[in-house]
Parts: C-alpha cells; structure tokens; sequence
C-alpha cells in the first residue's frame, strides 16, 4: 500500500491510545488535512464522566451531530487534499450501545439511521491498542480535568467493545497496532517503522506486535 496514494486515513482506537496525536503526525507526513475529534466542545461530556446513566444519550448525540457535520465539510474537498481523522464514523454505535440503556439505543438508532450520511470508505483505518492500564496511566499522566473520574472498569469494557468491533471490522484495509512496545507518536524511529507496515501491507487486514 502506498502511503503516497492514500485519500482517506482513519486512525482508531480508546481514549488514551494516542490516537489524535498519531493522527496530527501522519497528515503532516501526508501533507493532508486534519479532522479531529473536539470533545472539549461536547458540553455534555464532563458531566457524562461524573455520571453516566443521566448524561450518556445528551453526550451520545452531541458527538454524532459534531462527526457529521465535519465528514460532511471535508469530504466536500476530498478531491482537493488527502484527510486524516481521528475518528470512524461506523463505529459510533460502539458507544452508544456500551452507554445507553435499550430505550435510549433504540432512540439513538433511529436518529443514526435517519442522519448519517454517506460517507467516503476510508483507503485505511489503523485500529491502536493498549491494555486498560496502559490507558488509564496515559489519561492520569494528561491530566485532563474532564477526564478525572474515567476509572478502570469503563475503560476494560470500552477497551473489549473495540477489540469485538475491530474484529470483525471488514469495510476498509486495516491495520491493527499494538502501542504498549511502539511509541510512533513521541519516536521518530518508531513513526518510521509504522509507515513501512503501511507500506508492506497486501491484505485486508495486518496486526503488528512488537515485543518489548
């Protein structure tokens, strides 16, 4: 796969992976533009933190309204300049079904199926992972203050609700990376190295697992 050709990167994963900082490296290298995730917008999220049950669909529907809106700007000019995002619009009702209860989810369900536009398939979606520790030291080590109230039981159950989601993930390549022994945000070397898996993929679907 040349990464030279490519249109449309998505680069995936929990919150704490480094995904929007991966994602701001490749569209620099890509000479591309950058679309990205901005919770700090979502007037909802602080107070889904501190309680989840009363804010999950207010938080849930404020970030598909924000991800439509900017897929739909950017993919006006797809022609013009490759994108890079920090988000899969697909994966959406990831979230919503580990947040909601029935009631709510049927209700989300039918403003997603009602609203999402049809949306260029991505040319590649790197999926990054890490164990929930991992995650957990990452998000304490940013010292966000919304995010002070994520504990370890939400991120075990978001981390297992995007490995299931990735695994059967088919509608674009993909390219699955464990973070716990690469660091290709902070390392140059390791910024290289995943580049060159980029480039030697031939399938649909790659893992690569450095040992530490």
């Amino acid at each position: 796969m040349e990464t030279a050709k490519l249109r449309r990167v998505v680069v995936e994963g929990p919150i704490g992976v480094g995904k929007t900082t991966l994602a701001r490296r490749l569209a620099a290298h890509l000479n591309a533009d950058l679309l990205l995730e901005t919770p700090e917008t979502n007037p909802f999220l602080e107070r889904f933190y501190r309680d989840a049950s009363r804010y999950a669909l207010p938080t849930q529907l404020s970030f598909l309204f924000q991800r439509l809106r900017q897929l739909a700007a950017a993919e006006a000019d797809l022609l013009q300049r490759p994108v890079v995002s920090d988000f899969l619009l697909d994966k959406d009702p990831l979230f919503a079904r580990l947040t909601l209860d029935d009631d709510e989810f049927q209700l989300y369900q039918q403003v997603y199926a009602g609203l999402r536009a049809q949306t260029v398939t991505p040319d590649l979606v790197v999926y990054l992972q890490a164990s929930p520790e991992t995650l957990l030291a990452r998000i304490n080590r940013r010292g966000l203050a919304m995010e002070t109230a994520i504990n370890d039981a939400y991120l075990r159950a978001l981390s297992d609700s995007y490995g299931s989601y990735f695994h059967h993930y088919d509608a674009a390549p993909l390219l699955m990376i464990n973070t716990e022994h690469l660091n290709p945000v902070d390392s140059d070397a390791d910024f290289e190295l995943f580049l060159s898996r980029i480039g030697a993929m031939r399938g649909q679907r790659e893992f690569f697992n450095r040992a530490e």
